[in-house]
C-alpha cells in the first residue's frame, strides 16, 4: 500500500501547507504572548519601583511631620516666652505696677488665644457634677456653697485638644456638712 498525499480540489499537494500554517500561527501566538508577558513584567517592575519610591517618601514625610510638626505652634509660644522674659527683666516699682500687671494680663490672653487657635480649650469644672472621665478628686470638703458631689474647688484646670481630654482637672468635691 502506498501512502497518498492529500490534495485539494485543484489537485495540489496540501500536506505541507496544513502542517506549516498551524505551526506558523502557534509560533505567532507564542511571540505575541511572550511580548505581552514582557510588557506586563516591565509594567510590574515599573509599578513596583514607583511604589517603593512612594513608600520611602511617605515614611520621610511622616517622620518630618513628627519631627517638625509642632514648628508653627512653637513659634507662637516663643512670642509668649519673649513677653514673659521681658516681664521678668522689668524692675517692678509702685509707679509701674499697674502697667506691669496689664502686660502680664495681655500675655495671658495671648497664651489663651494661641491655645484656642491650635484646638486646645479649657473645660470648666467649677460647680459641675464630679465626672471621673475629666476630673481627678484630690479630696472632699464639707460645704453648703455647692451641692454634694459637685466640684467645690479646682487646683488644676482640665483641657481638651479638639474633642479629646488631654489633661484632667484636679478638684475638691463638695460633700454634705455633718
Amino acid at each position: 500500500m502506498s501512502e497518498q498525499n492529500p490534495t485539494d480540489q485543484n489537485g495540489k499537494d496540501t500536506s505541507d501547507t496544513e502542517k506549516e500554517t498551524p505551526s506558523f500561527e502557534v509560533s505567532n501566538e507564542i511571540k505575541k504572548a511572550q511580548e505581552q508577558s514582557e510588557k506586563f513584567k516591565n509594567d510590574y517592575l515599573y509599578l513596583r519601583a514607583e511604589f517603593e519610591n512612594y513608600k520611602r517618601n511617605a515614611i520621610k514625610e511622616r517622620s518630618d511631620l513628627i519631627k517638625y510638626g509642632a514648628e508653627k505652634v512653637i513659634n507662637d509660644f516663643l512670642n509668649i516666652a519673649d513677653n514673659f522674659e521681658r516681664a521678668l527683666q522689668t524692675k517692678v516699682t509702685p509707679e509701674n505696677l499697674q502697667t506691669y500687671i496689664q502686660g502680664v494680663e495681655m500675655t495671658e490672653r495671648e497664651l489663651k488665644t494661641v491655645l484656642q487657635r491650635n484646638g486646645v480649650s479649657e473645660i470648666n469644672c467649677q460647680g459641675a457634677p464630679f465626672d471621673p472621665n475629666i476630673m481627678e478628686a484630690l479630696s472632699s470638703e464639707a460645704t453648703n456653697d455647692v451641692a454634694p458631689g459637685h466640684v467645690f474647688r479646682t487646683f488644676k484646670k482640665a483641657y481638651k485638644l479638639h474633642d479629646k481630654v488631654i489633661r484632667t482637672a484636679q478638684v475638691v468635691v463638695a460633700k454634705k456638712p455633718e
